[in-house]
């Protein structure tokens, strides 16, 4: 499992040193959960909203004995900080709204029985991901044909979730069903996640994959290797358009390019119906040094001008469908993902 809560502290994986080394960071504070987030210790829409959630109820812990005054003010600048973290993944602020309308439910309870309530609220909010995570995996499992050639972009399995995966849960899924799948994970610059972890968990999970760099994905499709591309997301707006890793909408182009179907899959809790189109989605700019430097080694000049958006949007008319945990959504957008809602 991506993330582990142990009676006070929440325990994550450092995707920071995978795949040669597998260490474990503690997060005792909500200001430890906030850097966690911050510095890509734990990454991955899904996963960084159940860690937010636990990142909660660390800061409720934190003031327990506190007069009310002081534990509900504490609690304002606690979302406020973990809400700062990243600004992309809206299921960041899915978490945090969910548990602050928990305190607000029960805020006339005794401190003991509020905090165990949170405590209550973060667990579900893991434990239901893990459930969506293979409900998905169930619906995507079902356009997946036997032979099929996958290509996916990033990271979007076990480890951007809390557990199974949701773009790699569509194939774990298929295996499972004992589909014969060949997956081409994208190695994802500048951050690594195809290199890093998909190909790590995929053969962890014993399916044939192969890593290809970015720019080797239209020659892929064209020697017709591709019959499918399979990615996550971090926002979809109401209308379909969805951010997810930068390089996403390369392949999307590339896909329709080639005839090649190009899904999304998320969960519902991905989805804001909030944001009207990908124009307002707000896109994470990161350190340049992710783009200047590789495993610690410069590789580009001093004081080069460098542009490092972490996301790019996919419009909605790239997009064949969208997997969720209710189905397969499919355009127009703006009218079936609001009826998964109802």
């Amino acid at each position: 499992m991506t993330l582990e809560w142990k009676e006070d502290r929440l325990i994550l994986i450092d995707q920071r040193s995978l795949p040669s080394k597998e260490e474990y960071v503690e997060c005792l504070t909500h200001e430890d959960v906030y850097l966690a987030i911050k510095n890509m210790v734990v990454r991955g829409a899904p996963a960084i909203g159940a860690s937010a959630a636990f990142g909660y109820l660390l800061g409720a812990r934190e003031a327990r004995t506190g007069s009310e005054e002081m534990f509900f003010g504490h609690m304002v600048s606690v979302k406020k900080r973990l809400s700062e973290s990243r600004p992309t993944a809206v299921n960041l602020f899915w978490a945090l709204d969910r548990m602050e309308r928990t305190l607000n439910q029960l805020r006339k309870l005794e401190r003991k029985g509020l905090i165990a309530s949170l405590e209550s609220e973060a667990l579900k909010i893991a434990s239901e991901d893990i459930e969506i995570n293979k409900a998905i995996g169930k619906n995507g499992a079902a356009i997946v044909r036997d032979g099929d050639g996958i290509l996916t972009h990033c990271n979007a399995g076990a480890l951007a979730t809390v557990d199974y995966g949701t773009a790699l849960g569509v194939m774990r899924a298929a295996v499972q069903q004992g589909k014969k799948i060949y997956v081409y994970a994208d190695e994802t610059r500048p951050y690594l996640q195809g290199a890093r972890l998909t190909a790590w968990e995929l053969m962890k999970s014993g399916v044939d994959v192969t890593l290809i760099c970015d720019n080797m994905s239209g020659w892929v499709m064209k020697k017709r290797l591709v019959d499918l591309v399979l990615v996550g997301a971090d926002r979809i707006a109401a209308n379909g358009d969805a951010a997810n890793k930068i390089g996403t909408y390369s392949v999307a182009i590339l896909a329709q390019r080639h005839g090649i179907p190009f899904y999304i899959v998320a969960p519902l809790s991905t989805v804001d119906l909030s944001t009207p189109t990908g124009d307002e989605i707000p896109i994470e700019e990161r350190d340049h040094r992710e783009i200047t430097h590789l495993g610690g080694y410069q590789i580009a000049p001093d004081n080069v001008k460098c542009l490092n958006p972490a996301f790019d949007v996919t419009p909605w008319n790239l997009i064949t469908g969208i997997i969720t945990e209710k189905g397969i959504a499919r355009p127009p957008y703006n009218i079936s993902l609001k009826k998964m809602f109802e």
